[in-house]
């Protein structure tokens, strides 16, 4: 098994902190008591629960009771979806965008399936959304308000606020899916708009199957999973305490390092794009020029196809992503990016590289040491050099209709 990688694709998942590992190692082994018993065994081991739910809580700026623990963000937006629905049982619009997770555009794929209207608001060519659009689109009948709050390819950040506000002048439920933001930049829910924020632990260097609704006070919420009365009955199931450990745990370090880390991995993807914006050429920043997460960058490269970049990079020991990333085998390039209108000669050349506290001035060094070549002997193998190419201009056309 590889061990020995530079690892650029944090957006996807996340190292486990081994001070997280250190902190849940023991609810594994000796402290094993059930957090509901009522005995002395079972109580210590609520009151490690109690303490990783007001960490949890810190980092979002929210109150402990507001916290419901589950198994990460894609239950999280189904259950957050589905109690704003039926919290207002009259109503049958919901307002998403076209750019959100498959966890919320596919529920409201299923959603219209069973009578519900959805509006799928546009993005602009950085992938910034148009609140006019928002604003033509609300009605009375608006239910919920779903957006994420940072993109997960792109990094772009959403003016949350400015949508909620708008939501809450017509009574509609506001959902923020905050997987990708939650431990990259500060939020505050004390303030906030949101009714209901998903995080996800495997993006702030906690384990993979562990996450949390902040569900406000006041916010009427039924759980999608029906059972004893865990979580105030806001979830049922036995707690799984040592994930709620560690994403306590990880919550606690995500607040530490969170002024200090965004800047640094800023420093480092900016380092990243100026120098290949400048080495390799015919390429582009996606989401460039508006508000991005500090530690995304999403990289165009014309006339050539990300995944072979991504081969090439990974026989050097790099970890990345492609923006044209294929769901289950599917050749489709990315519902994200083409909704942003990126020209199809760089639609399938796109590359996510997204950091973490881990990474450093090697790692990027690392990059910049193959990556110009890599993209040059791809595109001498290209059969397209320029957007005239007649193929091109067929498959643009084709997605413009699709």
């Amino acid at each position: 098994m590889q061990k020995d990688c530079i690892y650029l694709d944090n957006n996807a998942t996340t190292k486990v902190d081994p001070k997280v590992v250190e902190a849940m190692l023991p609810y594994l082994t000796e402290h094993y008591g059930n957090p509901s018993s009522m005995h002395t065994f079972g109580g210590q081991v609520g009151k490690a629960v109690k303490q990783a739910r007001e960490n949890v809580a810190a980092l979002l700026g929210a109150e402990p009771s507001e916290i419901v623990f589950n198994s990460g963000g894609t239950e999280g937006d189904n259950a957050a979806i589905r109690a704003a629905l039926q919290a207002q049982p009259s109503k049958k619009h919901i307002i998403t965008t076209q750019v959100e997770h498959p966890a919320v555009l596919n529920l409201c794929k299923q959603l219209q399936k069973q009578g519900y209207k959805v509006t799928y608001l546009s993005v602009n060519r950085q992938g910034q959304l148009d609140l006019d659009e928002l604003d033509n689109a609300l009605t009375n009948d608006t239910a919920l308000v779903s957006v994420m709050y940072a993109n997960n390819e792109t990094g772009v950040i959403f003016p949350v606020e400015e949508v909620g506000k708008r939501a809450k002048a017509y009574g509609a439920l506001f959902h923020v899916d905050g997987v990708q933001a939650v431990g990259k930049i500060p939020v505050n829910m004390k303030n906030s708009t949101i009714d209901m924020l998903t995080l996800s632990g495997h993006k702030i260097h906690a384990p993979k199957g562990i996450g949390a609704i902040y569900v406000r006070k006041g916010v009427r919420f039924r759980p999608l999973v029906i059972g004893g009365g865990q979580e105030r009955g806001r979830r049922a199931g036995t707690e799984n305490v040592p994930a709620i450990i560690a994403l306590g745990k990880a919550a606690e370090l995500e607040l530490q390092h969170l002024e200090s880390a965004g800047k640094r991995q800023k420093t480092l993807r900016d380092r990243l794009e100026n120098a290949i914006i400048e080495s390799v050429g015919e390429c582009e920043i996606n989401g460039g020029g508006t508000q991005r997460l500090p530690n995304t960058t999403n990289i165009g490269f014309k006339y050539i196809e990300g995944e072979a970049i991504l081969l090439l990079l990974n026989q050097h020991g790099i970890c990345a992503s492609s923006g044209s990333a294929c769901s289950s085998g599917s050749l489709e390039p990315s519902h994200i990016l083409r909704s942003m209108g990126v020209p199809y000669t760089t639609l399938h050349g796109s590359i996510r590289f997204s950091l973490s506290r881990y990474n450093t001035d090697a790692d990027i060094d690392a990059v910049l040491a193959v990556l110009p070549a890599i993209v040059r002997r791809l595109r001498e193998l290209s059969p397209f050099k320029n957007d005239d190419a007649a193929w091109l201009k067929d498959q643009e056309q084709a997605l413009a209709q699709h």
